[in-house]
């Protein structure tokens, strides 16, 4: 491609946009000049053998048909562009999307169509990411293009992509029926909906898939007696395709389709189509239906007979072979037990629930103890009793931690169910044997619920069952479970206040201050610096500062600056004489510490604090 008075042949790009620079630099006035000496530098640039460089240059083809100017752009730069098709993927994915963002460029929407003609290359382009960037593209400009713009140049482009000879080419044109079959007359409309349905029955596997996807959406923009007539019996056709992969992709379609129809309609068209899903020889389209099983649900209506029809397909869905399936449809029994209702619930899904928590897939119990608790309130208090209870129970002694975990992450509702009673009896075992879990995370994740059981047991109850345990984790062999843990005592200490975190807790960070283990003391130096948060200022005084100060004479250098830090957060909640006598003379003292980190922080603490004043 030649630029006038801009083609410069150039050996070096680099010493090009040097010379660029510099003309900017000397403040040249010669605005012009220096565009198309930009202009060449990136069009050599498109030219070069280094991928980068035309990487880098065709993103700056916005730049390039600015300085060009729209006349140029149309009748130079973009048949020029058309020898890229052939070029690295990388190039054509960006040519892909710099094209979309041209229409400014050539002049606006009268001649936006101009770029259709690159894109509908790069449409038929064998890589998926650069068609998926030209369809992109297309869209944008049909939103810009007028519709008579859209019969001249559009509907001839769908139709040379849909009947293309390449598979790709239909692929991509699968994509676009949806974005101009509103704008345009009834004889093109049906000629649209013809070639639509022709993609969904064509030879091509991933053409098929790729027609499945889109389904829905074109049926949102499809008058509704050729929904029924010519959109629903495409779709019930593809539920019997012989590849999976584009079965299992009408599950969305039912949902989107069925809320496009009446009742009555429903229960004709899409009903029998879930059933035929639900039961489908595949086990992934099956996962797919117990996975949108809720949407499914909501979009077949409310009416009642409905609504049976759902329930029997999803208690098939729980006893499914495949656990996989199991598992989907597990983690949807409370969202399906809320939609159906409390008759339909206590009817139909109390069984199923119960065979549920012995499956023998331990990721299956796991779903369903993450949401069982949730049953109770869809359920009469009698029918919860009866048979969500001895679940719920089971499920706290199952030999898997992350079901255990799951069951105890819903303490929120324990006590509306069992009581604390029960919860004293059946809780507290299976929270010890997960505190005491040979996998730290499990021991982590317990200890995030602990505060909220401390609510649950009340003061006493909590001294007697957990308050040994809260204080063990702080002698963890995990460096964040100790963390953790040092945080909980500050949660559990706001709940039961100063008085109860005095009497159980600060004897047990006094032990740990002393303890002959660095790791030790150090838990009590994070203790420390969270408990002065919540115990108040006399509390504080009597019971945290003296520790505080011993820690910050330890042998451990660590030790020392890491106190640094929590004497300068305890400034903030003990008294101004306790400060200026205690708290600050000790700061200036590690401020003189032998060893330079100690020093560094002790200072920074000081600073602070002077600050805060």
């Amino acid at each position: 491609m030649e630029v006038e008075n801009a083609s410069k042949p150039l050996d070096d790009s680099g010493s090009a946009h040097m010379e660029v620079e510099q003309n900017a630099q000397m403040g040249m006035g010669e605005n012009e000049k220096s565009d198309e000496l930009l202009v060449s530098v990136l069009i050599d640039e498109l030219q070069n053998d280094d991928v980068q460089i035309r990487l880098n240059s065709m993103r700056k083809l916005s730049t390039i048909a600015k300085a060009l100017g729209p006349e140029r752009t149309i009748h130079e730069l973009v048949p020029y562009l058309r020898e890229f098709v052939d070029d690295e993927d990388d190039i054509l994915i960006v040519l892909s999307e710099q094209l979309g963002g041209l229409q400014t460029c050539v002049g606006g929407s009268e001649n936006a169509h101009v770029l259709l003609g690159p894109l509908e290359t790069l449409s038929g382009i064998e890589d998926a990411v650069v068609r998926d960037k030209a369809v992109e593209s297309i869209k944008k400009i049909v939103s810009v293009l007028d519709d008579n713009q859209i019969e001249q140049y559009m509907v001839p482009l769908v139709k040379r992509l849909a009947t293309g000879k390449w598979f790709t080419s239909r692929i991509s044109s699968s994509s676009l029926f949806e974005q101009i079959y509103s704008r345009v007359v009834a004889e093109q409309q049906n000629e649209m909906r013809g070639l639509f349905v022709q993609l969904c029955e064509d030879d091509t596997p991933m053409v098929r898939r790729a027609a499945c996807q889109q389904l829905g959406k074109f049926a949102n923009v499809v008058d509704y007696k050729y929904v029924m007539s010519e959109i629903v019996p495409a779709m019930r056709k593809l539920t019997k395709d012989a590849q999976d992969s584009v079965r299992l992709r009408t599950v969305e379609n039912c949902v989107m389709v069925a809320n496009l129809l009446n009742p009555e309609d429903r229960q004709i068209k899409i009903l029998p189509v879930v059933y035929a899903l639900c039961e489908d020889k595949s086990w992934r389209v099956r996962y797919m239906v117990a996975d949108k099983f809720c949407s499914l649900t909501e979009a077949v209506g409310e009416e009642k007979k409905n609504r049976m029809e759902m329930i029997n397909i999803f208690v098939r869905l729980l006893s499914d072979g495949e656990a996989e399936v199991r598992t989907a449809a597990a983690q949807k029994v409370t969202e399906i037990a809320k939609l159906v209702g409390e008759e339909l619930t206590t009817d139909k899904l109390m069984k199923p629930v119960e065979a549920l928590a012995k499956d023998e897939c331990q990721h299956t119990r796991a779903a369903l103890a993450s949401v069982i608790m949730g049953l109770a309130a869809c359920a009469p208090k009698r029918v919860v009793l009866e048979h969500l209870l001895p679940q719920y129970l089971q499920l706290l002694k199952d030999e898997d931690p992350e079901v255990r975990l799951n069951i105890i992450s819903k303490l929120e509702t324990v006590n509306s169910v069992i009581g604390v009673e029960l919860l004293s009896q059946s809780l507290l075992p299976a929270v010890d044997d997960l505190a005491k879990d040979k996998k730290w995370r499990i021991r982590l994740a317990i200890l995030k619920y602990i505060p909220l059981l401390a609510r649950k047991l009340g003061p006493d109850l909590f001294r007697e069952q957990l308050c040994e345990q809260c204080v063990e984790w702080m002698r963890d062999t995990v460096w964040s479970i100790r963390i953790a843990a040092a945080e909980n005592l500050k949660s559990i200490a706001a709940i039961f206040e100063s008085k109860w975190t005095t009497r159980n807790f600060i004897p047990e960070v006094k032990a740990l201050a002393e303890s002959k283990k660095p790791g030790h003391r150090m838990s009590a130096v994070y203790a420390i610096g969270h408990l002065c948060e919540v115990m108040g200022a006399t509390d504080c005084k009597t019971q945290l500062v003296p520790l505080a100060l011993a820690l910050a004479r330890d042998r451990v250098a660590n030790i020392r600056f890491k106190m640094a830090g929590v004497l300068e957060n305890m400034t903030k909640y003990v008294e101004e004489q306790v400060v200026g006598e205690e708290l600050l003379p000790c700061l200036i003292q590690l401020s003189q510490d032998e060893d330079k980190d100690v020093v560094y922080f002790a200072a920074a603490a000081l600073e602070n604090v002077k600050a805060q004043k």
